[in-house]
């Protein structure tokens, strides 16, 4: 069998011109070789994503009762909603919970030590998600 290098095509034995191909034996190769290197990335790449997560959640969260604690400060008082500290200008928008996909913030409130008359204000918030952390603990405790 003569092989031309320029037009990668191989003569056979008849005199007929054929292209020069990959076998179904190679393909499978590859192809395999391909799958065992997706199955190994994989898991490390959904682990990536979920740290990603955790760590826009601890920033979100962190801001958040930062900006409480700001708006009490400033406001003497304590906000009723974190849709009041947005119309307020202390943030632009609530921000969204990374691992629910919503603004569901789970909200805690209590009293203002501020108030004479026992008012209820935002003190805390959390996570809506009933997810657990990779450190073990649920994120609706952050």
């Amino acid at each position: 069998m003569e092989r031309s290098t320029v037009t990668g095509k191989a003569k056979c034995a008849r005199g007929r011109w054929q292209a020069a191909g990959f076998t179904l034996l190679e393909l499978m190769i590859v192809i395999s070789i391909i799958i065992i290197l997706a199955s190994i990335t994989l898991p490390q790449y959904q682990k990536t994503i979920t740290y990603t997560r955790e760590a826009v959640l601890r920033d979100d969260l962190r801001k958040m009762r930062g900006l409480i604690d700001q708006f009490a400060a400033d406001k003497g008082r304590l906000p009723q909603s974190l849709d009041e500290i947005v119309s307020e200008g202390y943030m632009r928008e609530v921000p969204i919970d990374p691992f629910t996909g919503q603004k569901d913030w789970a909200i805690m409130n209590g009293e203002d030590p501020n108030s004479s008359e026992g008012e209820q204000g935002v003190t805390d918030v959390h996570s809506a998600s009933a997810d657990t952390s990779t450190e073990g603990t649920p994120y609706s405790e952050w």
